[in-house]
């Protein structure tokens, strides 16, 4: 098949087959998201986070540990340190490389608990209803009472400081969202007629939260999760900042700013570079996320 006919058939207003009508939505999704300029600015930002968190050993023109006392706080274009030195003599290219891995790993621990944890919570509730769907809203507000970071700080006050116990405290704060749009579809789907139809036949109500309910909540909360991201990254730099999260000499961005912030009068460098690491990233997932919720959810474009 040529690429010109592949087109077509992805394409076509008539398909043949279910597999063929989910190729077609996905690839008219991508033509739609491809059209968005700034949502791919986002999406190549986040692909060479990626790469260079995956090629770190690779690219890293330093060791991110290996400290020299002679070279401290060198100031940026030095050679052999572009973005200069910190106050152990430190490179920071290197140290900003290694904590893109932290930085990932946070986001993919986070995205995979807090938006599951979420989804089975707001579902089960808006389906059950009653008693049960009374207790879980009030459990969720209670959460949602507080501001995150604070909520956060309190949990990894009582987990103990580490990255481990800083990402279970951001997926325990970071949840309620979820469960509330959750819960939301799942009142207006239990409704539909085709629910009904579906109960008449028989299925009970596992069956029907997990293969009609669920899949029809994914998109919604896809686009929340690729939004909450920036939040995510947000909240473990000022963990690490405090020091409460990823602890020293593990390269993780917000622990660098809390360790330049001494210096920022004069080694303004130290603590500006991981922000703008920081400030790169969440721009991005903020990008992607736009481009996402235009296409998954065309209301929200009009």
């Amino acid at each position: 098949m040529t690429d010109q006919s592949l087109r077509a058939w992805l394409l076509s207003d008539t398909p043949t087959s279910r597999r063929h009508a989910k190729l077609s939505a996905l690839y008219q999704g991508w033509l739609s998201f491809r059209s968005n300029t700034m949502a791919m600015i986002g999406l190549c930002i986040l692909v060479a986070l990626v790469v260079v968190a995956a090629a770190a050993p690779i690219i890293s023109p330093h060791d991110p540990f290996v400290q020299d006392l002679g070279n401290r706080l060198a100031p940026l274009g030095t050679e052999g340190h572009i973005f200069g030195t910190d106050s152990l003599g430190r490179d920071i290219l290197s140290r900003l490389i290694y904590g893109a891995r932290i930085t990932l790993y946070i986001v993919a621990l986070v995205a995979m608990i807090a938006p599951i944890v979420g989804l089975l919570v707001g579902t089960v509730s808006g389906y059950i209803g009653g008693w049960f769907d009374i207790i879980l809203v009030r459990i969720t507000d209670i959460f949602l009472a507080f501001p995150r970071l604070v909520l956060a700080l309190a949990f990894v006050a009582a987990l103990g400081a580490g990255i481990e116990n800083a990402v279970l405290a951001i997926s325990l704060t970071a949840w309620p969202p979820y469960a509330r749009i959750a819960r939301a579809e799942t009142l207006t789907i239990r409704s539909s007629d085709y629910i009904s139809a579906i109960q008449l036949q028989g299925a009970g109500a596992l069956r029907i939260i997990t293969k009609h309910i669920w899949p029809l909540c994914v998109s919604s909360l896809i686009v929340r999760v690729t939004l909450d991201m920036a939040g995510i990254i947000l909240a473990a730099a000022g963990l690490g900042f405090l020091g409460l999260g990823a602890q020293p000499p593990s390269p993780e961005w917000g622990t660098m700013i809390s360790e330049g912030r001494r210096f920022i009068l004069d080694y303004w460098w130290v603590a500006t570079m991981p922000g703008l690491a920081i400030f790169t990233v969440s721009l991005a997932f903020n990008l992607l996320g736009d481009g996402l919720r235009d296409v998954l959810d065309p209301k929200a474009g009009e």
